[in-house]
């Protein structure tokens, strides 16, 4: 495997980079974060350089780049303080294109460009997470029309999005989980946001559906096929879960390193004191643990030769390993580390979210300990 980039990919992260020049965002970050309001204005800018079409087909005005330019972009942005998780909806607007009808796949491109939450997904409820079987919310067909009703919860940007893409079992015949493209602004819907630890630049909200009418052509992909769409998407999010935290801790972990070597006690730079090397060794075995674990899912789905484990397998370990680095890094930091809003005390909160957000570490350990016993069957 060759994990150097490409004269297009070393385009794409210079153009971020230029982009991080030209003012300081993390103080619009931190007022972000203080305000719980998304960075709009910064993912604009993110957009002109074409990030939001990082992965759509070409013939839908994509780059269709691939997962390896995704990680070296999110690996760029990270290190430079970016929010990505943020971003998550951009990768996954191929989806639309490939599973939405023509007119849905209109509705999102035409946001396009413009900074704007679009989309996001909806299973989460209060009796069903990473198992869709105690799913309660139904769907429900009356004179020609199709209704929706039930409860979901924790569902990311939905505070904003024009649009969710709901999943549902058939009150007939609840083996079928489908999917429905649905417009929030529609009557019976009721969005109660949440207040968080970290992740606090894109809502999370209770959403209510009470009896929402639908069209039979708001349903997203066939009747029946929203377990298998669903599955087979939690690879990409689990890869930019995993891509997203290692871009922080390499963050925490330069931020540290300058400190370390500025900051004099005792006559010399702490970072002339074993203790504090120690650290610093640590820090760097997991951040090259990491950026080769999500360079190679990236290769891996770029050549299809991905594995059922190996999107979760990076999520659980980038997950650990950067809240450790972050850890270090603050107590490398010292009382800098704990005031005045700096960001690596912004990526200690997030990183204990991202835990569990995209699939706890529970369900990532099962689905990377069958995977691996799946290959000596």
């Amino acid at each position: 495997m060759d994990f150097s980039l490409t004269d297009d990919q070393q385009l794409m992260v210079a153009a971020v980079r230029e982009l991080m020049a030209r003012e300081n965002w993390e103080v619009y970050f931190a007022d972000c974060d203080e305000r719980h309001e998304y960075p709009e204005r910064f993912v604009a800018e993110l957009a002109q350089l074409g990030i939001d079409t990082i992965l759509l087909p070409e013939e839908n005005g994509g780059l269709a780049a691939g997962w390896t330019t995704v990680a070296a972009v999110w690996e760029e942005l990270g290190r430079l303080g970016v929010p990505t998780y943020v971003l998550y909806q951009l990768p996954t607007l191929e989806t639309v294109v490939r599973v939405g009808t023509p007119e849905q796949s209109e509705k999102i491109l035409s946001f396009l460009g413009t900074g704007k939450q679009i989309w996001n997904f909806a299973m989460t409820e209060p009796g069903a997470g990473s198992s869709f079987a105690a799913m309660s919310t139904t769907y429900t067909r009356r004179d020609g029309k199709v209704y929706l009703s039930g409860h979901k919860t924790f569902i990311t940007s939905s505070k904003h999005v024009p649009y969710l893409v709901v999943m549902a079992r058939n009150a007939d015949q609840m083996d079928l989980y489908t999917e429905f493209f649905v417009d929030m602004s529609l009557p019976g819907i009721t969005i109660e946001p949440l207040e968080k630890l970290g992740l606090r630049m894109d809502s999370c909200c209770e959403i209510y559906f009470d009896d929402v009418e639908l069209r039979e052509e708001d349903m997203f992909g066939g009747e029946g096929d929203g377990f298998a769409r669903t599955v087979a998407d939690f690879d990409l999010e689990r890869f930019l879960v995993a891509a997203c935290d290692y871009g922080w801790a390499l963050c925490a972990y330069e931020d540290a390193a300058r400190y370390a070597n500025q900051r004099v006690q005792g006559g010399e730079a702490i970072g002339r004191y074993q203790l504090i090397q120690e650290k610093f060794a640590n820090m760097k075995i997991s951040l090259t643990n990491m950026r080769n674990m999500v360079y190679e899912v990236a290769w891996k789905a770029d050549t299809k030769s991905l594995g059922k484990g190996d999107a979760s397998m990076a999520k659980l370990y980038c997950t650990r390993a950067a809240a450790e680095v972050v850890d270090d890094a603050i107590q490398v930091l010292g009382g800098i580390g704990v005031t005045g809003n700096h960001r690596v005390a912004r990526f200690y909160r997030d990183l204990r979210v991202e835990r569990i957000s995209g699939g706890t570490d529970e369900m990532m350990v099962l689905a990377t300990g069958r995977a691996a016993l799946k290959d000596f069957r």
